[in-house]
């Protein structure tokens, strides 16, 4: 599928007198990962809702693979897969007949169930009890079912939510490998790394509204704050480079300068051949820059945490 996957505009839904959707738009390129990011309640599942045919809206279109998702939901339904906070998994059956069974309801045949079982690393736990799996493993398997039916968009609604460390990076990898293959991801994490890592696109939802949209990088380069900060070997060299290097914050006591930097190469080049001039060299350098936590801070007024977002600040990204 080439061009547009999904195409929303003023999109609205309240439930209530609690207005859940306030005017939303966006557009999600076919063969991308788009990431819907936000504090919990402000709409990131309902909006998931909606473009999956769960939920109608009361205002605004929204369009998935080309098809109205109010007037033609059925359409939308045959492109689409959908993965859950929570694993749709049947735990009296085995991971074998999970997939049999999403494949006769699909009316697609078995054949693919052993090339899902081997793709997802399920193979050797094939005719065990899925009540036995770790929740990596029914996570993976939840992922799988969801393939069954080869769709051209997949919905990933926190699909990472309490896995350990090794079992996200898995599923980021088997991720990626979708978008390799054509599918286009719609994704919402409760983890801003996950995002950063993952998406081609970012949306930050707050309140019912989008606040921003963008690239990983374009949004962090709306946060002010990067800097680089140089480390001297005593206090003569530190006055000097504070006198060569105009608005520079000092800390004597750590022998180090904070200078306004983007972070990119040009600039560093240029902050390197400055002191070049004058026969100045740093100790350390590190370059430190927003990350999509400061973004998130700042464009909703909340702090992330999230469980197992670890900042890299103070380091080079």
């Amino acid at each position: 599928m080439r061009g547009t996957a999904i195409e929303v505009s003023g999109l609205r839904k309240a439930f209530g007198d609690k207005t859940v959707l306030d005017g939303i738009d966006l557009t999600v390129e076919a063969g991308t990962i788009f990431s819907l990011l936000g504090p919990n309640g402000a709409g990131k599942t309902t909006t998931v809702n909606v473009l999956t045919t769960l939920t109608r809206a009361d205002g605004g279109t929204a369009r998935v693979a080309g098809h109205d998702v109010a007037r033609e939901a059925k359409a939308v339904r045959s492109k689409i897969g959908v993965t859950g906070q929570f694993a749709a998994v049947d735990e009296l059956l085995t991971g074998e007949e999970n997939l049999q069974l999403m494949a006769d309801l699909q009316r697609v045949g078995r054949r693919i169930v052993p090339e899902l079982l081997e793709r997802f690393d399920l193979t050797g736990s094939a005719r065990k009890p899925s009540s036995t799996y770790s929740g990596g493993m029914r996570r993976k398997l939840d992922l799988a079912m969801t393939l069954v039916a080869t769709p051209q968009i997949i919905f990933l609604d926190e699909p990472t939510t309490g896995l350990d460390p090794r079992s996200r990076r898995t599923m980021w990898g088997i991720v990626r490998e979708l978008v390799a293959d054509g599918v286009t991801v719609f994704l919402t994490t409760q983890y801003l790394d996950e995002a950063d890592q993952l998406a081609d696109r970012v949306a930050v939802l707050d309140q019912g509204r989008l606040v921003a949209q963008g690239t990983p990088a374009e949004l962090k380069h709306q946060i002010p704050g990067a800097h680089v900060r140089l480390r001297f070997a005593g206090v003569r060299d530190l006055d000097a480079a504070a006198a060569a290097l105009a608005g520079a914050t000092r800390d004597e006591e750590s022998l180090t300068l904070k200078v306004a930097s983007d972070g990119s190469t040009k600039s560093l080049r240029a902050l390197l051949d400055r002191l070049a001039e004058h026969e100045l060299d740093a100790e350390e350098l590190s370059v430190h820059t927003p990350d999509l936590d400061d973004v998130f801070l700042a464009l909703t007024g909340h702090t992330s945490a999230l469980t197992g977002h670890t900042s890299a600040k103070g380091t080079d990204k």
